[in-house]
């Protein structure tokens, strides 16, 4: 199987590798630390052994040759080997600690409070544009999306499906993170008619006829999971009185395709530009995450409906980007702009369409979303 470079910049201080299934944390780690030595916690004899005996992990370490890394892969199977770890760290026994997870759920409140500063963060999500370089094809990214294990699959479709039942089964009824695994079915199902758009869980919990608490709890999961994320509104300065919901998005636009009902009655044109909007914010997404300095991703809404769908605010500039599907603008799409950039004329605005070519529409660069996913990277600015 080809192996493609990732983005990411390989610490060198202790950190947790974050990330869903899938997404080639584990191969990217032999790739950069061929000598190092790994625990897999997936694999049932190693999980009870630290399950039973998590200060087993002392002796292993302190056996280690100084300048040598321990990898420990699915660290939430086993979260009591943390403070163990954390002692470890304190020890400044000289030996690189990486873990790596995909689900912060159990982790949460032990990584806060034991390894706080102690460790660093980084996420692994799925391929963005640049890293495939010429391998790249926009088709079938909407269609698929692009997490590793999907993308270099010999059957992708099927391969996607599977993908999702995996996670239903093990990662989250298998967990018990949830009690009925058909109102949560249910849920990813509702819950995929809102990728892209205002997240209200008193919506979702009426169609799935299941308590508001429960849908609150169900999204909790997804994020946790890193199988989904919500922007905020972008509100500084603000003179313009702006909503207060979230937007959602499901991580990959492969996930929304495959979990989004569509048939005779669905909107094809509608399903495929919320496609495109959820390409672009997994892209703009990572490359927030990989820059070093902190960069903030939301996106702006008025009570009367104006809209921009991206905000990216930070050391490196300040951007509103609108996302159409179809290269032929009239005024109608650009209200939204136009208003942001009278309350905020210091941002740069453009718009994002499926154009082959670069244009402009009464002042608004106009760019092909192609080219503006493949320009992407840690090092490029936003252009």
């Amino acid at each position: 199987m080809k192996y493609f470079k990732r983005a990411l910049i390989p610490p060198k201080a202790d950190y947790f590798l974050l990330g869903p299934r899938g997404t080639g944390k584990s191969t990217w780690l032999l790739e950069n630390y061929p000598g190092s030595i790994r625990i897999d916690l997936l694999l049932g004899e190693e999980e009870r052994k630290y399950s039973a005996f998590p200060e087993k992990i002392r002796d292993l370490a302190i056996g280690m040759k100084a300048g040598s890394t321990l990898i420990l892969d699915e660290i939430q199977r086993v979260p009591r080997l943390l403070p163990e770890i954390h002692t470890l760290i304190e020890q400044k026994l000289e030996i690189q600690f990486i873990m790596t997870g995909s689900s912060t759920r159990k982790l949460r409140r032990t990584v806060s409070d034991l390894l706080g500063g102690r460790a660093l963060s980084k996420q692994m999500g799925p391929f963005i544009a640049s890293e495939l370089g010429n391998d790249f094809a926009l088709d079938k990214a909407l269609t698929t999306g692009l997490i590793p294990l999907i993308w270099q699959s010999p059957e992708p479709a099927e391969q996607l499906r599977n993908y999702i039942n995996l996670y239903l089964r093990e990662e989250v009824y298998a967990e018990g993170l949830v009690r009925q695994i058909g109102n949560f079915a249910r849920f990813l199902e509702s819950a995929s008619f809102s990728h892209g758009s205002i997240w209200t869980s008193t919506d979702i919990s009426r169609e799935c006829s299941v308590k508001r608490a429960t849908v609150d709890n169900y999204l909790q999961i997804l994020e946790d999971l890193s199988l989904a994320f919500s922007l905020p509104v972008f509100s500084r300065r603000a003179k313009r009185k702006l909503i207060t919901h979230k937007k959602f998005y499901f991580f990959d636009v492969g996930v929304y395709r495959a979990l989004r009902p569509q048939g005779l009655l669905d909107n094809t044109q509608e399903i495929e530009g919320f496609a495109l909007e959820g390409l672009v914010a997994q892209h703009i997404r990572s490359w927030v995450m990989l820059q070093r300095e902190p960069h903030s991703l939301s996106f702006w809404r008025t009570q009367t409906k104006l809209e921009v769908d991206f905000v990216i605010y930070g050391p490196r500039g300040f951007w509103g980007i609108e996302v159409k599907r179809s290269p032929n603008l009239g005024p109608d799409n650009i209200q939204g702009l136009l208003a942001f950039k009278e309350e905020y004329p210091e941002a740069k605005c453009f718009i994002l369409t499926l154009s082959k070519q670069s244009e402009n529409y009464r002042g608004f660069p106009v760019l092909p979303v192609e080219l503006f996913i493949k320009s992407l990277t840690a090092e490029n600015a936003i252009n």
